[in-house]
Formats: C-alpha cells, sequence, structure tokens
C-alpha cells in the first residue's frame, strides 16, 4: 500500500506519516520545508519519497497528479493549510488567495484526480483535513480560513454521496477536528485559547476512523463531538457571536 499526504513535515501530516510508516505503508511525503522532510525520510521504517513543493502554485499541484498516477497511490491524504488571523479587510489579499490556493485549489485538484486513478480499479481511500470551523456559519476574524474548510467538508460530502450512488469501494472522509497541538497557530499568529488536542492522538484516530469504520465525517475529541452537536440548535448570528468572542480570546491569552 502506498499513501501521499501533502502538508507532512510536521504536525498531523507528520504523525499520520509515522502512524502508516508503523502499518508498512510506503510513503510519498509533500512539504515545502526540505530540512524537516529529509530528517523525516531518514528517520522513517518504510520506503520513504519526499517532494519539496509549494501547493500554492497550481502548476506544481498539477506536476504532483502526474507523479501520483505514475505512483498508483492508495491513499491520498489533503492534509497541506494555514489559516490567517485578523478582520478581513486588515488581512493581506496576497496571503488570501494563497491561503485558498492551498486549502481549497490544490485540494479540489488532487482529490479530482486521484478519484479518477481510485475508479479504475474501485479501491482507495482519501481523507480531505477540513476543521470543525467546516461545521460554523461563518468564522469572523479567520473569516477566510473558515470558508476554506467550509468548501473542503462540502466537496467531500457530495463526492461521498456520488460514490455511494456508484455503490464504489472507494472512501472518501472528512476530518474535522477543533483546536490541535500543530503549528498551525504559529502560522495564524494567535494563541489557543482551550486546551488542544494531540496531534499524535488526532492523526491515529482520523485513520482508523477511515480504514476500519469507513467514517465520513470524523471528529476527534467528545468535547468536539458535543460542540458539533448542540451547535444544531443556536442560531447562525449566535453562532457568529460565540465564535468572534472564541477567536477574540486568542489574542489575549
Amino acid at each position: 500500500m502506498k499513501a501521499l499526504i501533502t502538508g507532512a513535515s510536521s504536525g498531523i501530516g507528520l504523525d499520520m506519516a509515522i502512524y502508516l510508516a508503523s502499518k508498512k505503508y510506503e510513503l510519498i511525503l509533500v512539504a515545502r520545508n526540505r530540512e524537516n522532510l529529509e530528517y523525516i525520510q531518514q528517520k522513517l521504517p518504510t520506503k520513504t519519497t519526499i517532494i519539496v513543493m509549494d501547493l500554492s502554485i497550481e502548476q506544481k499541484v498539477k506536476e504532483l497528479c502526474v507523479l501520483m498516477k505514475k505512483e498508483n497511490i492508495d491513499m491520498l491524504i489533503n492534509n497541506a493549510g494555514f489559516g490567517d488571523f485578523g478582520n478581513f479587510s486588515e488581512t493581506e489579499l496576497t496571503k488570501d488567495l494563497e491561503m485558498i490556493n492551498t486549502n481549497i485549489k490544490a485540494v479540489h485538484i488532487l482529490t479530482k484526480y486521484a478519484l479518477k486513478n481510485m475508479l479504475k480499479n474501485d479501491s482507495g481511500y482519501i481523507l480531505n483535513v477540513a476543521s470543525s470551523a467546516g461545521f460554523m456559519p461563518g468564522g469572523p476574524l479567520l473569516s477566510t480560513y473558515y470558508a476554506t474548510k467550509s468548501y473542503v467538508l462540502s466537496l467531500t460530502e457530495s463526492i461521498y454521496y456520488e460514490l455511494k450512488k456508484k455503490k464504489s469501494k472507494i472512501v472518501i472522509s472528512a476530518l474535522c477536528p477543533g483546536p490541535v497541538d500543530t503549528n498551525f497557530n504559529n502560522v495564524a499568529n494567535v494563541k489557543f485559547s482551550s486546551k488542544p488536542l494531540e496531534s499524535r492522538y488526532v492523526a491515529k484516530y482520523a485513520i482508523d476512523q477511515m480504514l476500519e469504520k469507513k467514517k465520513l465525517i470524523i471528529i476527534p475529541g467528545t468535547k468536539m463531538k458535543l460542540a458539533h452537536f448542540f451547535s444544531r440548535f443556536v442560531s447562525d448570528k449566535k453562532l457568529l457571536k460565540i465564535i468572534y468572542k472564541f477567536q477574540k480570546r486568542k489574542l489575549t491569552k
């Protein structure tokens, strides 16, 4: 079995690579940080190929698709992504567009290419890393990030149903965690406002839920499961108010 993981140089992507290596998967790891990738490659016990690539560049993503087809990937994990904190009117447009390209466009392109290849044998796994943000009506102070994760979640759910109607054996899942102890907050320029889950736990939980239970929506942690359940009974305007206060606290911690 062979898996391709984007955003694999740290955090959830790295821990997924470690866990899949323990399950004897060959790995293709994609990220921008060459030093981290080379270090990981030396430490993993299974055959590991590293690709240094900026997935915000569409042409690079398409080059990766060509490689993915050549390598006959059994599992695709779209993990690469980042956020940026601030009022929408004040964040940098360049960074917004880079986020959209990474969080949406790269995921869209890779998922489409991987699915076309997997349909030939009617087998394979696709795990799109979304977020609990994807369930919300919006995300004041993280507006672009929330919007990108809503896209990822919606796309994954739609593909899931199309595959179900085809009676396909391909499994597609969306991982929707809450706060996780990764480098995300450093990139977004904020601090955690609540205790995060361990990245290693989230990575193992997600892969197990996909492989063993073929879950569509994967939500690690009891707290986030409860939050998702009770959010159904709260109006969108009230949720936006709660989210704004929650995000605002990240600046004061």
